[in-house]
């Protein structure tokens, strides 16, 4: 099992390109199951979820092919098995996104219930709530859902939805369905993260209908088929938001190039309020600060929620900013209840944190020291390795598979920074 081996206390300096955004990758391989004709993805970052999904994919008897140089080729033309199996969906929650298209393209789907991080319950009620308004009959036995269309019925029908929560995938779900559903579907409470408009412009690029995408109700004109599309993926916001916390913790002067500082300004804000210098132009982001972060940065409190506001997977990232800053902090965890994992681990490189229900209470200390830790999660992970980029002496992080699942070749990046960092068996 990989490992990560990080010898702290050097700053970071240079330029890290951001890859593209899991987060927006996912979705977007599975919107190639709604055509029949030739999918093209640029900048999909080679991620474990992401040879998962194409994994899932290909068994259901879709071409995929992932270039080294970052682009997907799709073609669904000869797909004859709509069916997500429980051994290829276990490890990753987004495979709950081919049920839409599957409904939605052939009438019919059988995908497993999902798995992914335990960081909380994430049902798929909301999915299974919508595309039922929109016609489809749904049953769960056995550890699947089971959808189909009435008798009679050749494609789902438009419906106004409005989720009982703000979920992205419910969103995401729900949009790839109605693209293809008969009349107009308005979903309400729709989720307002970056990737959700970036999947609505593949999927305009593709011939859908669609209007409001980036706000709360989108407008969803269904047409009788999609066409194929080229599409770049968008540049990962939390990525980027992982990147910047590791500089302002080490000081350093790192300019992030393809960084979207207009989908990362609750983050931005934060890092600026603590006292780090961010700068943003056209298609990067800066962050400079020289010498340790507790003489130079303030704590901050935040609390997460649905975009625009403070993202959840930028909650373990900034907390670690929090531990080696002056100052106490309050982090209040709204989204999952079970999101403070690495709370444990981070104590062992002496950090200080109590926790008190969806509270973190932060107090920040002049040094961290070196000490073996274990990654429980994905976004706990990045802040294990931002952590032992600060820390003094020698911090070994495993189970990085977790790390591996959202961050392209992160200790590589990090290596052409400057830092000493290294994967080990």
């Amino acid at each position: 099992m990989d490992k990560l081996i990080i010898r702290g206390g050097r700053p970071l300096h240079g330029e890290v390109l951001i890859s593209g955004a899991k987060n927006a990758a996912l979705p977007e391989l599975c919107a190639a199951l709604l055509t029949d004709q030739p999918v093209t993805l640029v900048n999909v970052p080679r991620l474990q979820d992401v040879a998962t999904m194409l994994k899932l994919l290909r068994h259901m008897g879709v071409r995929a092919e992932h270039g080294a140089d970052g682009t997907v080729q799709l073609d669904a033309g000869a797909l004859d098995q709509p069916e997500a199996p429980y051994e290829l969906v276990k490890t990753m929650r987004a495979s709950v996104l081919a049920l839409g298209p599957l409904l939605a393209r052939f009438g019919r789907a059988k995908v497993s219930l999902p798995g992914g991080c335990a960081i909380g319950s994430r049902p798929v009620d909301q999915h299974i709530k919508g595309l039922q308004a929109m016609g489809a009959e749904i049953v769960v036995e056995h550890g699947y859902m089971l959808a189909g269309l009435p008798a009679g019925r050749s494609r789902l029908r438009g419906a106004r939805i409005a989720t009982d929560m703000v979920t992205v995938t419910g969103t995401e779900n729900l949009l790839m369905a109605a693209a293809l559903a008969e009349g107009e579907t308005v979903l309400e409470n729709a989720a307002q993260e970056p990737e959700i408009p970036d999947l609505a412009e593949m999927l305009i690029r593709m011939g859908a209908k669609i209007e409001g995408h980036g706000t709360s109700r989108i407008h969803i004109q269904g047409v009788e088929r999609l066409s194929g599309c080229r599409h770049q993926v968008v540049a990962d916001r939390i990525e980027a938001g992982t990147f910047l916390c590791a500089v302002a913790a080490t000081g350093g002067d790192v300019l992030l190039r393809h960084g979207r500082a207009d989908h990362l300004e609750a983050v931005i804000d934060k890092l600026r309020d603590a006292g780090a210098t961010v700068e943003a132009g056209e298609g990067f982001v800066r962050i400079r600060g020289e010498g340790p972060a507790f003489q130079r940065l303030k704590a901050q409190s935040f609390r997460t929620t649905e975009y625009p506001g403070f993202p959840t997977d930028m909650q373990a990232q900034f907390m670690a900013l929090n531990c080696v800053s002056q100052g106490a902090s309050m982090v209040t965890e709204t989204i999952f209840e079970n999101r403070f994992m690495h709370v444990n681990e981070l104590a062992r490189l002496g950090a200080h944190v109590q926790i008190d229900g969806k509270v973190a209470l932060v107090e920040g200390v002049a040094q961290l020291s070196g000490a073996t830790v274990m990654a429980t999660d994905l976004r706990a992970s990045a802040s294990l390795v931002i952590a032992g980029l600060v820390a003094e002496g020698e911090t070994v992080v495993d189970r990085i598979y977790h790390l591996d699942r959202g961050y392209d070749r992160m200790e590589a990046k990090l290596r052409g920074l400057g830092a000493d960092i290294e994967r080990s068996k």
